[in-house]
């Protein structure tokens, strides 16, 4: 089926939409951990089609990792993620959930300040030169303007939240090169969109170091499962049934693949 432009804009509504400001809490248990989820749509579960319709446009998903590490936990949760966010949208909206009595947050973001939804465009309707210049476009901005925005996101969190420990989820890589994919993009612009992910995790690693906060990698929980895996893929490519949930994690990916991640740092 040929992709128009259309498709594309809306393929790319996930990350891109409006980062609201509604936050979902579940009450405290007693001696439980209180956790709040911020950051961007691979913290509110895009790609599980099943959203809290209260979340409206940030789709938060209770088969995301956060959700079900609350529920696992028996955490007093704000879910605060929301499809679409940058850092400048948790800087405005994400935060007031956040308390000294707060022992956990977790945040995903990045990703959008980068513009990796324009870098997915650009890969699926030009060439491979056209493909590898969006990419190393992404990656000169994750390298040279993301830290500094990720650093006032992670002071602003430890103002907000003195006495939590933070937690600051990577991304996967979406493609498995040489894989089981006959059609759609080439094996070349597969690994430049990998190699993408990779800066981004990159960037994203360092700052958490550079704030004390734990970095919780992905990348090699995914791998038997990206995209054009052999076995069972836990990304979505593009879903024209759902176009929301393409190039996000299916909810074995959450479950299977963020959720082991994130209960390898918090223990």
């Amino acid at each position: 089926m040929r992709m128009t432009r259309l498709r594309l804009i809306a393929l790319a509504t996930p990350l891109l939409g409006l980062a609201g400001v509604t936050v979902t809490a579940t009450p405290a248990t007693a001696a439980g951990p209180v956790y709040a989820a911020l950051g961007d749509s691979y913290s509110s579960g895009v790609g599980t089609n099943n959203y809290t319709a209260e979340s409206g446009g940030c789709r938060r998903s209770p088969q995301s990792a956060a959700a079900l590490w609350a529920s696992q936990h028996g955490a007093a949760f704000t879910f605060a993620a929301c499809s679409g966010a940058r850092t400048g949208d948790v800087l405005n909206n994400q935060l007031g959930g956040l308390t000294a009595a707060t022992t956990l947050v977790s945040i995903s973001v990045g990703g959008n300040d980068a513009g990796f939804t324009t870098v997915l465009e650009n890969c699926i309707l030009q060439s491979n030169a056209g493909c590898k210049s969006a990419v190393d476009n992404a990656k000169a901005y994750a390298q040279n303007t993301l830290p500094g925005l990720l650093d006032n996101v992670y002071n602003a969190i430890r103002a907000h939240a003195p006495n939590a420990r933070v937690v600051v989820l990577g991304y996967p890589r979406f493609y498995q090169l040489g894989g089981s994919c006959i059609l759609g993009l080439s094996d070349t612009k597969r690994g430049y969109i990998n190699g993408g992910a990779d800066t981004l995790d990159t960037v994203t690693q360092a700052a958490a170091g550079r704030h004390g906060f734990a970095f919780a990698d992905v990348r090699a929980n995914f791998a038997p499962h990206e995209i054009c895996s052999s076995g069972t893929s836990w990304l979505h490519s593009v879903d024209f049934s759902h176009l929301d949930d393409s190039y996000h994690p299916t909810t074995a990916g959450y479950q299977s693949g963020y959720l082991p991640a994130l209960n390898a740092v918090t223990g």
